[in-house]
C-alpha cells in the first residue's frame, strides 16, 4: 500500500512525533503518518493523518523522500505546524512528543523510522542489530 507522512518541524528544530495508541504496530513513537485513502493526494493525506494523530494544523514545505515500511512505501514530507494542539489529536494516538532532533534516536524504536530522521539531520542512524542465526551444527533445534 501507499502511504504518507510529516515531519513537523517547530523553529527551534524539535519535531513531533505521535506515540500510537497500545503501542500499534509495536511502536513506541512514530511519524504521524498513514495509508492514503481513495481521492486524496499524497499531501493532502499527510495532512489529514498529522491532525489525526497529532491534533495539530500543518502547511506543507518540503519533500523528504520514498521510505520502504514494513507493510508499505510512505512518502515523507517537511511540514511547519500553523495551528491546532495536541489535546485535539485523535484516538489512535495516546500521547505526542516534542523531541529534539538529537534524540529521536532513543524513541524511534522502529527501524523504518530511523532513515527519515537521518535524513532530516538527526545524525547517522544507529546500526540495526543482527538477528541471531540458528545453530543447526548441534542436531538440536531447542
Amino acid at each position: 500500500s501507499i502511504g504518507a507522512g510529516v515531519i513537523i518541524e517547530e523553529p527551534d528544530g524539535r519535531v513531533w512525533l505521535t506515540a500510537p495508541t497500545n503501542k500499534f504496530g509495536g511502536y513506541e513513537a512514530t511519524w504521524p503518518k498513514g495509508t492514503v485513502e481513495d481521492g486524496l493526494s499524497l499531501q493532502a493525506s499527510a495532512i489529514k493523518e498529522a491532525f489525526e494523530e497529532t491534533g495539530l494544523q500543518i502547511r506543507i514545505t518540503g519533500f523528504v523522500g520514498d521510505y520502504e515500511r514494513t507493510t508499505s512505501v510512505a512518502r515523507m514530507y517537511r511540514a511547519v505546524r500553523v495551528g491546532g494542539t495536541p489535546v485535539s489529536m485523535g484516538w489512535e494516538s495516546q500521547a505526542v512528543h516534542l523531541c529534539p532532533r538529537g534524540d529521536l534516536y532513543d524513541l524511534l524504536n522502529g527501524w523504518a523510522d530511523h532513515p527519515v530522521a537521518e535524513a532530516i539531520g538527526a545524525g547517522p542512524a544507529p546500526k540495526k542489530p543482527e538477528q541471531p542465526k540458528p545453530n543447526w551444527s548441534s542436531g538440536k533445534l531447542f
